[in-house]
C-alpha cells in the first residue's frame, strides 16, 4: 500500500488498534485514519479499540465512540494498526488483528521489526500521524482529521523540540494548520495543562529524584505507596520522564513506577548519546534512540541498578 486511498471501494469492515497505554500519537493517529477513512469510504464500518486514555483527547472528533471493551467479533476484513511495534504491545486487541483477512501496520518505531503482513516503519518520521499523513490524499484531509494528526506530531515531538522534528514535520505541521488545526488550543490543552492530581505526582517525582554516575543519569520512582498517599493513578505520570531529561548536565533520564503483579513500568529519555531503545528492547520493550520504555519484573531498585549499568556501558564506549 502506498496510499490509503487504495482500499477496495466495496471495503466492508474495518478495524483500528494502537498500543496499549495509548499516548498523544497513538490517539491522534487512530482516530485521525478513522476521520480519513470517514470521508474516504463512508460505507464501511470503521471501530476502533484502544484502552482508556487521557480526557484531555476528548475534543478529537470520534474519541467517544472508541471502544474500550473487546467483545467477540466476526474477523475484519481489514486491520490496521498504529503507532505499536510488537504483537505483545496490542493488548488484547491483537485477537482482531491475528483474526483479520488483511493486516496492516503503520509504525516509526525503530524497533518494529515488521510483525504483519503489509508494513510501512518510516522510524526517521516524528511520529505515526507524520506517516499517516504521507499516505493521505491531501484534498481529502479536512479539520478532523487536521487536528487529530496535529495532536500527534505535537505529542511525539515534544511540541516540536526532540530532534525527530525535521523540515518535513515541520511542513506537514503548517499544511495541517491551514487545514483547521489550532496550535495554541491543541497544544496547551493535551500537553500543558496539568490536573491537581499530575501536578502532586510530578512534584513527588522530583522532590524523590537522584542523580546517578556523576550526574550523568537522573531517575526517580513512584511507588504504590505514592499511588495510594497522593491519590493519583498511572494516568497521571505523563510528563514527568521528559521533565527529569531537562536537567541540567543529565544524558539520560528513568523514570519508573510500580505496577500490578510485581511489576515496574520504565520510560527512559537520553539527551546524548545514549540509544535507551537498546536498553528498552534488551528488557522486552521497545520505542526510539532518544525515547523508549519497557516493563520489567522485580523490585524498583534492582531494575534501577541493571539500567544504570546498562547506561554506563554505554557511556563508557
Amino acid at each position: 500500500m502506498k496510499k490509503i486511498d487504495e482500499l477496495p471501494e466495496n471495503v466492508g469492515r474495518i478495524v483500528i488498534a494502537g498500543h496499549i497505554h495509548p499516548d498523544g500519537d497513538c490517539v491522534g493517529s487512530c482516530l485521525g485514519l478513522k476521520n480519513y477513512l470517514s470521508v474516504i469510504r463512508p460505507r464501511a464500518q470503521v471501530d476502533i479499540y484502544l484502552e482508556k486514555f487521557s480526557e484531555d483527547f476528548g475534543f478529537l472528533q470520534g474519541a467517544g465512540e472508541v471502544c474500550h471493551e473487546l467483545p467477540e467479533r466476526e474477523p475484519y476484513d481489514v486491520a490496521f494498526v498504529l503507532d505499536c511495534s510488537d504483537t505483545e504491545r496490542l493488548g488484547d486487541a491483537v485477537k482482531y488483528f491475528t483474526t483479520a483477512k488483511r493486516r496492516i501496520c503503520i509504525d516509526h518505531h525503530i524497533t518494529n521489526e515488521g510483525f504483519s503482513d503489509e508494513n510501512i516503519i518510516c522510524p526517521d518520521a516524528s511520529s505515526t500521524c507524520e506517516v499517516l499523513y504521507s499516505l493521505m490524499e491531501d484534498s481529502f484531509v479536512n479539520r478532523a482529521v487536521a487536528e487529530c494528526l496535529y495532536t500527534g506530531i505535537v505529542h511525539d515531538t515534544g511540541v516540536f523540540k526532540h530532534s525527530n522534528t525535521k523540515e518535513e514535520t515541520m511542513r506537514i505541521a503548517g499544511r495541517l494548520i491551514t487545514k483547521g488545526a489550532d496550535p495554541s488550543y491543541i497544544i496547551d490543552e493535551t500537553f500543558y495543562k496539568k490536573t491537581f492530581a499530575q501536578n502532586k505526582a510530578l512534584a513527588r517525582a522530583l522532590d524523590t529524584a537522584e542523580l546517578w554516575l556523576d550526574g550523568a543519569v537522573i531517575g526517580s520512582v513512584i511507588t504504590e505507596k505514592d499511588f495510594e498517599e497522593l491519590g493519583i493513578g498511572s494516568g497521571d505520570l505523563d510528563g514527568i520522564v521528559d521533565q527529569l531529561r531537562v536537567t541540567d548536565g543529565v544524558e539520560a533520564a528513568v523514570f519508573l513506577y510500580e505496577a500490578p503483579e510485581g511489576k515496574c513500568k520504565v520510560s527512559m529519555r537520553a539527551n546524548g548519546s545514549v540509544d535507551v531503545s537498546r536498553i528498552a528492547r534488551e528488557f522486552g520493550g521497545g520505542g526510539h534512540v532518544k525515547a523508549a520504555g519497557c516493563t520489567v519484573s522485580g523490585g524498583w531498585r534492582e531494575i534501577i541498578d541493571q539500567i544504570a549499568g546498562r547506561i554506563a556501558e554505554q557511556l563508557e564506549h
